[in-house]
């Protein structure tokens, strides 16, 4: 992903960055040393998936969720599928799949059967392991011949969404933007999926607010906007959410089909979902480990803690997630050129000098962060139905996006607050976007700001605050200020919440060879 090069010009001072840094550090690993003693029954299906278990029983349920139900009513979870998996492929002499459907027919239960040498059972689970995460890297080199035969873009991604419900009318509508300008179609997904804990099978014609996440939707719009960018002669990216109760799930499809882009927050989920806490950092790991493996970029959604706080009393709040999930990324192995960190243009436009105050926050970003493809979403808690005023309001948006070399830019629409978005809104949008991007694309190299003046002075504050409320947490512990409320204001109990009884203790001979593997491809990637 190409970023253009930009100059410093906040004056902030390193030693404080320094020391935020840190202490997100430490918050991360903190947690991590939790995340290694548990796993999750979203991140054992996430296992069968990849092993190539695919489908759904007779009354509907994803086989490896039938599979992983026979594991946790066995009390085996604990070791993890693969071994009962591998155990029975030696037992049977069946794959995977052949595996599942025979449990999903009540022909077998894989926690009864005969166990075998546990140094055979992972010989034998790690031949099929590495067979199937080559299907990922197969995927992963289509994207990099894909953006090698077209080139890539430098300036920002035009980002826009669908949304409507029908995956066979999404394709329309994105093929439309695509047409009209967008680098970047984003498939909304259904209000209420991220509480199930399970991934709907197929393709999907019915849905609110949105479309259903499914493998066969990734599929189908993959295709769609691979043929509409042979036709444009550009590389045409597609988004989707791997957030909620089937993070890695999801996350593990879309490397598949492959998705490019993956709004995937380690807190989100806790703060605006409700989902528990313990559940969502176990599965904010693996879902991590395999967007870095498969070379997606995650966006995260402190854009959404601005909806709910005030942009200017709580914009440290913003920096200091930011911070954190930099952490959580890195730790997952992901490259700081994966991390489409997350933040928006929310001020109230009352307050005078508003434009200054985002200016500074988004040029603070792009300084802290240099490498992160900065994901900016675009005013929306203060859109009205006046759509000229709106229209206003995205501008603004797009200059400060250009001015500060952010790289993933959600297009607002003049008419958010009415409806979800016509094939004309997206037009205009697109059209609002690229009229400003050609005529100041240059603007930001040509300006510095004054010494000590309103955007420097504002950056250093929220920059001090954040470092303040990090060492904070720090010593609290994140889970702890999680449930004082810390973001957003949202306090969530530690046992509270969906999906705790999906959490469950490693024991001593637990396995999950993608772990393993993943880690040390992404290492000698690093290296």
């Amino acid at each position: 992903m190409k970023m253009k090069p930009f100059k410093a010009k906040l004056n902030l001072d390193s030693s404080i960055i320094i020391e935020a840094r840190k202490s997100a550090s430490k918050i991360a690993h903190q947690m991590q040393n939790f995340i290694d003693s548990y796993t999750t029954v979203s991140v054992e299906r996430t296992v069968c998936r990849i092993l190539g278990i695919d489908g759904v029983n007779d009354f509907g349920v994803p086989l490896p969720n039938v599979v992983v139900n026979n594991i946790q009513k066995g009390s085996g979870l604990g070791i993890g599928a693969a071994i009962f998996i591998g155990n029975a492929m030696i037992h049977t002499n069946f794959f995977p799949q052949k595996i599942a459907e025979q449990i999903a027919e009540k022909k077998i239960d894989i926690t009864k059967l005969p166990m075998h040498d546990l140094f055979e059972i992972k010989l034998k689970i790690d031949s099929v392991s590495k067979e199937r995460l080559e299907k990922i890297r197969i995927t992963k080199k289509e994207r990099e011949d894909f953006l090698t035969k077209y080139g890539d873009k430098v300036g920002p991604f035009l980002y826009v969404i669908v949304a409507t419900g029908n995956i066979y009318e999404d394709v329309t509508q994105a093929v439309a933007a695509a047409k009209q300008g967008a680098d970047v179609i984003a498939v909304i997904r259904t209000t209420g999926q991220s509480l199930l804990d399970y991934v709907p099978y197929g393709a999907t014609t019915e849905g609110f607010g949105g479309t259903y996440a499914t493998q066969e939707n990734f599929r189908i719009m993959r295709e769609a906007l691979d043929n509409v960018g042979e036709e444009l002669g550009r590389y045409i990216r597609l988004v989707n959410y791997c957030s909620g109760l089937c993070m890695p799930e999801i996350a593990i499809m879309g490397a598949f089909e492959r998705l490019d882009f993956m709004l995937n927050d380690a807190l989100y989920g806790i703060l605006f979902r409700d989902i528990n806490m313990k559940r969502t950092m176990i599965d904010q790991y693996f879902s991590r480990m395999i967007n870095a493996y498969a070379g997606i970029v995650i966006n995260t959604g402190e854009d959404n803690y601005l909806t709910t706080s005030d942009a200017f009393e709580e914009a440290h709040t913003v920096l200091a997630s930011q911070f954190i999930n930099e952490q959580f990324a890195l730790l997952a192995g992901l490259k700081e050129e994966q991390m489409g960190l997350g933040h928006a243009f929310e001020m109230d436009p009352s307050i005078k000098n508003g434009f200054l105050y985002e200016l500074a926050q988004a040029q603070m970003a792009r300084e802290i962060f240099p490498n992160a493809p900065l994901k900016y979403m675009p005013p929306t808690k203060f859109i009205t139905g006046n759509i000229f005023k709106g229209h206003l309001q995205d501008a603004l948006f797009n200059i400060v996006t250009i001015m500060t070399n952010q790289k993933i830019c959600l297009l607002g629409m003049l008419t958010e607050a009415i409806h979800t978005p016509f094939m004309q809104d997206r037009a205009l949008s697109i059209e609002n976007a690229k009229y400003i991007f050609n005529n100041l694309e240059n603007l930001g190299d040509e300006i510095s700001f004054k010494p000590n003046g309103i955007i420097e002075t504002r950056a250093k504050e929220v920059l001090a605050d954040s470092a303040k409320l990090l060492k904070q947490i720090e010593k609290k512990g994140l889970f702890k200020a999680l449930t004082e409320g810390i973001f957003a204001g949202i306090k969530r109990p530690i046992d509270g919440g969906k999906g705790l009884d999906g959490v469950v203790a490693k024991e001593r001979n637990y396995y999950n060879p993608f772990i393993d593997l993943m880690t040390k491809e992404l290492k000698v990637e690093e290296n």
